[in-house]
């Protein structure tokens, strides 16, 4: 299994790339922490509004639809605000969202009220996803080794303490209303204070882009200058031109769909189709975040070892172990073992498909934007699926959809691998202030 992507150095982190690296660390778990807050508590949504498994699906295609709207408008909104202001811009939305739901769920018991909220969620997190992941991606570049997997692992853990809160809120009969409240204003309230030491991305790049074309010849170097919406939305529609944007795009379609899939149906599965409590059915999912978080945190030498393409490789084929163990395997050893392995299959698509993304950072924001929308097809599209196929055979064996992306996934590996028109960008650059 030969090394196929080239490591970068270890260097000396500068003071102002450490503290960009933590913001975002923290940034990532917020950004865990209330999207579980809502998947947690998703059988007490079902109970409450007294909803079938096909309306709970269609239901769920409001986070989907928000997120691929944030998605689109993520590039607009960064060139437009910078990165600080749209950051918090955006995390606020999501985490209005959070509380939208638990007063539709609770308060009003409106079933429109909740998809509101639901929208509101999706959007605020497939805005914050794009940016969040290229500032990452700067910043890895600069640091000079692998770090996005680890910064997903923050993302897990924010899921793991989300998961667990939600667990124990279930079982201690605490309304959904006040448990969103809360976990809403924990939201705001971290993230918020977190974004202030994030640079404007598009800035840090344009200055080492101006640095390096001054090296090279100083006379094309010029001031920076903002884009336009025009060039924004240009840039935005080029990418798609690319085909190993789109075989990237591929990969992380699969391995969203074994994250989101376990995300959103794994609680109400282990309920259905295992015979657990609503609370077991939220520790269940506690379980496969944490398996993800594992499988983040040992991510980052390990793809530095044996490359992006190995890593997803290698993962698609955990993640098609566990998955039969879960949906095949009845004694609850089996099926735990499998939710493990489910959960570190699916650990490392996303962030290596955000990192291969951008590669070339000069466009960076519109191509993760355009891989991050592929992805999130399987997010629009797979609770509905999943729910009408539950509905027609059972929750279970409607999982094995999940199987034939993480094929695919591993088949288009091989275009994760790092480009060499990329290799400039990650010298580190000069110390400097990004205040």
């Amino acid at each position: 299994m030969a090394r196929t992507d080239t490591a970068s150095p270890r260097v000396r982190i500068a003071p102002e790339l450490r503290a960009w690296r933590n913001a975002l660390f923290v940034i990532f778990i917020v950004s865990g922490l209330y999207l579980s807050t809502w998947v947690s508590r998703v059988p007490g949504v079902r109970d409450s509004l007294h909803l079938s498994t096909d309306v709970v699906g269609l239901i769920l295609l409001g986070v989907s639809i928000g997120a691929i709207i944030g998605l689109v408008v993520a590039p607009s909104i960064q060139a437009r605000f910078g990165t600080k202001v749209g950051m918090t811009l955006v995390l606020c939305t999501a985490a209005i969202g959070v509380a939208v739901i638990g007063v539709g769920t609770t308060v009003l018991v409106s079933l429109p009220i909740v998809i509101i909220g639901l929208a509101l969620l999706g959007l605020g997190n497939g805005a914050i996803d794009v940016m969040m992941n290229v500032s990452a991606a700067a910043v890895e570049r600069r640091i000079g080794r692998t770090i996005m997997p680890f910064m997903h692992a923050c993302f897990s853990i924010g899921t793991v303490v989300g998961a667990g809160i939600g667990a124990a809120a279930a079982a201690l009969g605490i309304s959904i209303f006040w448990h969103f409240l809360g976990m809403t204003v924990v939201t705001i309230v971290a993230g918020v204070a977190a974004v202030r030491f994030v640079p404007n991305t598009q800035d840090v790049v344009d200055a080492d882009q101006r640095a390096l074309d001054a090296f090279d010849d100083p006379s094309v170097a010029a001031p920076a200058r903002r884009r336009s919406f025009t060039e924004t939305v240009k840039s935005q529609l080029t990418v798609w031109a690319d085909l190993r944007l789109v075989l990237i795009g591929i990969v992380m379609l699969g391995m969203a769909f074994a994250e989101g899939s376990a995300n959103d149906w794994i609680a109400l599965a282990s309920v259905d189709g295992h015979g657990l409590t609503n609370a077991g059915g939220a520790l269940v999912l506690d379980v496969f975040v944490a398996a993800m978080t594992v499988g983040r945190v040992v991510g980052g030498p390990a793809v530095d070892r044996i490359g992006r393409v190995w890593s997803i490789r290698v993962t698609a084929g955990l993640g098609v172990i566990g998955l039969l163990m879960f949906i095949l395997v009845p004694a609850p050893w089996a099926y735990v073992v499998g939710v493990v392995l489910w959960g570190l299959g699916a650990s490392l698509g996303f962030p290596l498909g955000m990192s291969a993304a951008a590669d070339d950072e000069r466009n960076a924001t519109a191509r993760v934007s355009a891989v991050a929308m592929i992805g999130y097809v399987a997010f629009l599209a797979g609770p509905p699926i999943i729910g009408f196929l539950g509905q027609q055979i059972g929750i279970l064996n409607a999982l094995f959809v999940i199987l034939v992306l993480l094929v695919a996934a591993f088949f288009c590996a091989p275009a994760l691998r790092q480009q060499q028109h990329a290799d400039r960008a990650t010298t580190p650059a000069p110390e400097r202030d990004l205040a």
